[in-house]
């Protein structure tokens, strides 16, 4: 891999696929698990750790394991091909460092929409009002 990610630091594990494939699914595990542990990496730096895990989602476990299954393909290698290939996007992705936010300033127009739409609903909530005593 060419992300500077050690390979020792990647295990995999082949099962069987769910879902549909006829006898092929029940007998060959063709499936591919690949699993990283983000916290005890070397490779990755604490601000990338923090982004990966942020990244993951429910893909990483409390421990900080990030697990990809891949079983859309008949065989096993390309499943670990895919695994490798989904796992080195989220990493060129935590690799990024997010972008800085430019503060911006609603337009006149669009200040103008708003007050004349408040302007709208408080006159609508004013007539379905009883009418004042002195009325």
């Amino acid at each position: 891999m060419r992300h500077r990610i050690d390979p020792a630091e990647i295990s995999y594990q082949a099962f069987r696929a769910s879902g549909p494939g006829g006898q092929n699914v029940n007998k060959v595990s063709t499936a591919v698990r690949l699993r990283f542990d983000i916290r005890a990496s070397p490779s990755l730096t604490t601000e990338e750790k923090e982004r990966l895990l942020r990244l993951a989602g429910k893909r990483a476990s409390k421990d900080g394991v990030l697990r990809i299954e891949a079983q859309r393909f008949r065989t096993q290698e390309s499943n670990r091909r895919d695994a490798e290939r989904r796992f080195l996007r989220l990493i060129e992705a935590a690799r990024l460092p997010p972008g800085e936010r430019t503060p911006t300033k609603p337009s006149a127009s669009e200040k103008r929409r708003r007050l004349e739409a408040k302007r709208r609903k408080s006159r609508t909530k004013r007539l379905r009002r009883p009418p004042d005593e002195g009325d």
